[in-house]
């Protein structure tokens, strides 16, 4: 990475099929160099993710970007902020931010417990905020048009009233809405330097596994879906690309890619 190229950290973004890398190889075909990020510490068994997501980043640069890949484990607040620092602490800027890293676990409000509320809310919400205020005074550096950015993965069931908040998720659905709350601090107090935004996206992937992946519960989601459809990652990704290097005037903004699920 020589400064020639913008850059953008985007956290979770090492899983074929699902969004955070979908919206790497966005950017590394708009030009970008990379810093992937995958939860946890390294493991051996995380290498085979590496090496695929090392090759999808060459083949959507034509093998002109740079990417680097680390672990980031955001389930301890504290040392999340570290380790972003640590990461981006030699690179020659940093012009976008893109917190996609989740947990999500089903959480049934009767099975509710300390420990698991306490994960969501850290690796969901604490975690991003703590990370986005930690490189704050590098983005506000980026020679980029409008300045850095910073762009959150949502939820369109985690948005207060305008929300659909589903039973069985409480941790989950309060720790985005906390993040929902976050981007929305952030854009405020990071202004005019740093546009922080969100996209909220509805069901774009559904889960491989668990009651999601039942055709049947799928069927009767999409029912509700005006667009008679699921939606696919490079939507998501695409709208995270241009939040994030297009919409240059916008700044706590929530653009939802649901189909239109959010108005039924």
């Amino acid at each position: 990475m020589n400064g020639h190229r913008p850059i953008a950290l985007i956290t979770g973004s090492i899983r074929p099929g699902r969004v955070g890398l979908a919206t790497a190889e966005v950017f590394a075909a708009a030009g970008f160099d990379l810093v992937l990020t995958y939860q946890g510490r390294p493991r051996p068994q995380d290498d085979p993710a590496k090496v695929a997501a090392r090759a999808a980043i060459a083949r959507a640069s034509g093998g002109s970007a740079t990417c680097i890949i680390g672990a980031l484990e955001l389930a301890d607040p504290a040392q999340a902020q570290d380790l972003a620092r640590q990461l981006v602490a030699d690179l020659p800027r940093l012009d976008v931010l893109v917190h996609n890293a989740s947990v999500y676990q089903p959480t049934p409000l009767n099975d509710l417990g300390a420990e698991t509320l306490h994960r969501h809310m850290n690796v969901n919400a604490f975690s991003p905020i703590l990370i986005s205020r930690t490189l704050a005074p590098r983005l506000a550096a980026s020679p980029q048009p409008g300045g850095g950015a910073i762009i959150t993965l949502c939820d369109i069931h985690a948005m207060g009233e305008l929300g659909q908040p589903r039973t069985g998720f409480a941790a989950y659905g309060l720790s985005k809405a906390a993040l929902l709350e976050g981007t929305l601090v952030l854009a405020r107090e990071l202004a005019p330097r740093v546009r922080v935004n969100a996209v909220a996206p509805g069901v774009v992937a559904f889960p491989p596994d668990g009651p999601e992946a039942d055709p049947a519960m799928q069927a009767r989601y999409l029912s509700r879906v005006p667009l008679s459809r699921a939606g696919i990652v490079q939507e998501a990704a695409e709208a995270v690309h241009w939040l994030a290097c297009k919409a240059t005037y916008c700044a706590g903004q929530v653009l939802k890619v649901d189909g239109g699920r959010a108005i039924t």
